[in-house]
This record gives structure tokens, sequence and C-alpha cells, in this order.
């Protein structure tokens, strides 16, 4: 009798495991095609359409390694399963050679590769899914045109079980579904431009969206700030006024920040920068004023309220007033007003109400005060001013001082800093 009941637990067993696996393929091959190719004439326009394209989605900014050939690879991209490294985009044979439209049709719009293995997700497929049919081909015409460079690809170094295949394909069934973008009718020819670069090539909710432990996104249209915890920098909300928002700047500074990397408000730094300098720069004026129109547009979510700091850290704060002295207010004034360059144009950033300084999560401010700030060298700013590096100065009780200052001076006011939140941030990105 037992032995009959064990009998028919595993035949359920059984039978529940076929069907899920039977689930997670159905969901792994939706809205696939062959892999017959596709040829598609190469023509000058189409070619400078696709280094057009490659520029809006900042391929070169993973695809080329510090110091390496263009497109060919090797950067390693870092998650928190293990360091995914980026393939070689140029026509060699251990790159794109072989390849045609169709296998990278499949590799945008699937996330499958040619040979039919899945891609990661550090790979932003779901973003470029949305890219359309006539775009995916003009960037790999534009890829076919390179100078084709000899460079393996070194095998990714993900923890088990984020390396298998089966990962992949669960991970997949559960926040994939393959569609290219639908403009909104109620939306104006410029927002649905915009909305299609933001969520598309652009993939800024990549960085911009809060992402849970398997590492997915709430949707395309999430851009609740994310944690990037491998790099020690916080990619802060595009919902809420106090971290990113751009609702409330003009749609002129907001395109001068993409186009030059510099506004009155303040200057980008850490990753933003390497977009602006790899991507928006380089991006039409009309194509900046379409993205402005949709970044505007996000949904404003209500600042949370603001937990009272019941131990003050009022001794950190007097070192760190003494520290600013000492090593900020040359640059950054007296009173935090920033610095202006000889002729006018903004050098040094205001901190009085910057809201790098003031955001919940101080990762970036600790970030810039033990790393330095670089912004990017941009066309329209060719001679950004940078700020140098001061984590083989000031030690971590240092460091949490200056930020705490910064924090609560001249009517600036979030919490304090404490010493083992610049070790927590440490930590993070492995020291």
């Amino acid at each position: 009798m037992r032995r009959a009941a064990v009998r028919r637990v595993l035949w359920v067993a059984l039978g529940l495991l076929l069907a899920v696996g039977a689930a997670i393929y159905a969901l792994n091959h939706l809205d696939e095609g062959g892999t017959a190719a596709r040829p598609v004439a190469s023509t000058s326009a189409l070619i400078e359409r696709g280094a057009y394209l490659a520029l809006a989605g900042n391929c070169a900014g993973c695809h080329t390694q510090r110091g390496g050939a263009p497109y060919a690879g090797g950067r390693a991209i870092p998650t928190p399963f293990g360091s995914v490294f980026a393939p070689n985009l140029t026509p060699d044979a251990t790159g794109l050679g072989g390849w045609t439209s169709e296998h990278f049709w499949a590799a945008l719009h699937n996330g499958r590769g040619r040979d039919g293995r899945l891609l990661t997700p550090a790979f932003p497929y779901t973003n470029y899914a949305l890219v359309s049919r006539a775009d995916a081909d003009a960037l790999f015409v534009y890829l076919q045109s390179l100078p084709p460079v000899a460079a393996e690809r070194r095998p990714h170094e993900l923890r088990f079980p984020y390396n298998t295949q089966i990962a992949l394909a669960t991970w997949r069934a559960l926040y994939f579904r393959p569609a290219t973008f639908t403009p909104k009718p109620d939306q104006s020819a410029a927002w649905n431009r915009g909305a299609y670069l933001t969520q598309g090539l652009g993939h800024c909710n990549a960085c911009h969206a809060a992402r849970n432990a398997l590492g997915a996104t709430g949707g395309l249209t999430d851009f609740s700030g994310g944690m990037l915890k491998a790099l020690g920098w916080y990619a802060p909300s595009l919902h809420k006024a106090a971290e990113g928002s751009v609702a409330g700047w003009t749609p002129a500074a907001v395109a001068q920040w993409l186009k030059t990397g510099s506004a009155p408000t303040g200057t980008a730094l850490g990753p933003m920068s390497e977009v602006i300098l790899g991507s928006t720069q380089h991006l039409t004026d009309t194509d900046l004023a379409a993205m402005t129109t949709y970044l505007q547009s996000l949904p404003q979510h209500a600042a949370a309220d603001r937990i009272i700091d019941d131990r003050p850290e009022l001794k950190l704060r007097e070192i760190g007033k003494r520290l600013y002295g000492d090593h900020c207010a040359t640059c950054h004034g007296e009173q935090g007003t920033g610095g202006m360059r000889e002729g006018g144009g903004l050098a040094y950033p205001p901190l009085a109400g910057n809201r790098l300084v003031t955001m919940s999560n101080p990762a970036n401010l600790l970030a810039i005060i033990q790393r330095g700030g670089f912004a990017p060298a941009t066309t329209g700013n060719p001679r950004p001013y940078g700020m140098p590096p001061f984590a083989g100065l000031l030690d971590d009780t240092e460091q949490a001082a200056l930020a705490s200052y910064l924090r609560h001076a001249w009517g600036n006011d979030a919490a304090d800093v404490r010493p083992v939140d610049v070790l927590k941030l440490k930590s993070q990105r492995g020291g």
C-alpha cells in the first residue's frame, strides 16, 4: 500500500516536472523565426544609419575593452552573479563573421546566439527586443563594415547555476517576452520616438531600474533607481524629484545635459559620464528633444517620509567641516555655491541643494569622494574640470565625516553617513 502511494507521488512529481519543462520550453520559443539568410544590401546610407544607431545604443561602451580595438569585445561586465565578457562584434570569424542578418535579429529580438544558445541578460536583449527589424538590419550592416579583428571570446565567469542554459531558460520564462516597439496613438511623434530610443537601444533602465534577487526589473517603464553594486554607484530614480527626475527641468537643460554632460544643476559623473561621452552627445538635436519629451513625461513618485536621525553624528560633522575647508572650499566655495570658469560657465558644481549630495542613498557621494569626479570631455564641453580622488588621503571615518557635513551644510537635510556605510560600499565592489 505504502509502495503504491510512493509510486503515485513520484508519477505526479514527474508529471509536474514535465509540465514545467514544457512551459519553459514554449516560453523560450515565442516569436522566433527561422535562421534562413535574409540578405540586406549594404549601402553607404545604410552603413551611416547603422553607425548612428550603434552610438544611440552605446554599443562600443561594452564591446570595447580599454586599449583594445573598437567593437572587438573582451570587456568584463560585472554582475551580482559573476563577470560576463562582451563578445567581438567585428566581422572576423571570432566575432560576427559568418552571421546573417537573421542571426543578428535573433540575438537582439530573442536573446539567442547564432548557435541557438541563450544569451545572458547582461546583454540587454530585454530592451533590444523593441528595436525594429529595419534598425536591426542597419546596425548589422554597419558592424559588418568594420575592419575584422581576431579576438577569441573569453568564457563568462558566472557562478553555478547561473552559468547554465537551464537557469537562463527559467529566467527568460519568468521575465522575458519578445515584442517590438508599438507607438502609442495618444502620444506625439516626439514622445514615441523618445520612448523608442530610451526603452530600446538606449536601454536606460538597464541601470535606472530596481532589480530583484534574480536581476530582473519591473519592466521597460521602470526607472525607479538601482544600485550598481559591482561598480559602487547608484543610478538614481527618474521618477523622484529628489533623485534623478528631470520633470522640473527646462527642456533646454535636459538636452544640454545629454549633449555636454553639464547643466546649471551639476555635472555628469561616473557611469553616466561614459554614456554621454560614448552615446548621447552624438545624437541629433531632434532625437535629444524626443528623449527629453519622454523623460519629462515619466510619472512622478512622492518622496518617502524622511527618517529622523535620532543619533546625529555631531562630532563627525565638525570633523567634516574642517576637512571641507582644507580640501574642498577652494573649488566648491565656502558656502557650497560652486565655482565658475573664467568667461562664464560652470567649472565646479554647487553642493548646496545638490541632489547627488542629499539623495537617501549616499553611494555616489562616497564614490566621488573616494575616486574623484571626472566629467565627459564632449564636443560641447571639451575641457571639463575634474576632481582628484581622496581615498588615499582620507580614511573611512574621515570620508564619512566629510559626507555627513556636506549632507547637513547650507540647508541640506539628509541622514548622516557613518564609517560602517563607507565600509559596506567598499565591500560591495570588492574594496
